[in-house]
């Protein structure tokens, strides 16, 4: 009986933590920042509720980042202001990282100028200096004042 309540737990607890990904795309992703550098392939997946963004180096698997309710990495689960205070910058919103690999518009739409084939944001404060811009060839987001770059382009680019 132990046996059939230990197999039915395990199943239960590995069901619950897989996930299925509506959307995977391969991309060339560039990282910058004080904790963080990486530019290689990596895939970003994503569904409704969670995405995750998994980098590889020559073809070996190097980092996994997770954002649902917390951002997980390698180094453990946080909350999205613990995230952004340690790997980016504590002075960004908390779903700074999520929109970005969304290519949705950060800081609330501030500043927020359409394009043809997207937008660009310009924020600009005592806490940051940013340039972004989201368009048909990918994903561009600068902050001038925290030395932070995530720069993301399909991979047929």
């Amino acid at each position: 009986m132990k046996y059939i309540l230990l197999i039915f737990t395990l199943l239960f607890f590995s069901a619950c933590s897989i996930k299925n990904y509506e959307h995977t795309q391969t991309k060339i992703i560039t990282i910058k920042s004080p904790k963080m550098k990486f530019s290689d392939a990596g895939y970003l997946r994503n569904s409704s509720d969670a995405i995750e963004l998994e980098l590889f180096m020559a073809g070996k698997n190097i980092e996994k980042i997770s954002v649902n309710h917390l951002i997980c990495t390698s180094g453990g689960c946080m909350s999205k202001s613990g995230f952004n205070k340690e790997y980016l910058n504590g002075a960004y919103p908390d779903d700074t990282l999520q929109n970005i690999l969304l290519s949705r518009a950060i800081y609330g739409g501030a500043n927020l100028s359409k394009t043809p084939d997207g937008f660009s944001q310009s924020i600009k404060n005592e806490h940051v200096d940013i340039s972004y811009k989201v368009d048909s060839s990918g994903v561009y987001f600068k902050d001038r004042k925290n030395s932070i770059i995530f720069n993301i382009k399909d991979i047929d680019e």
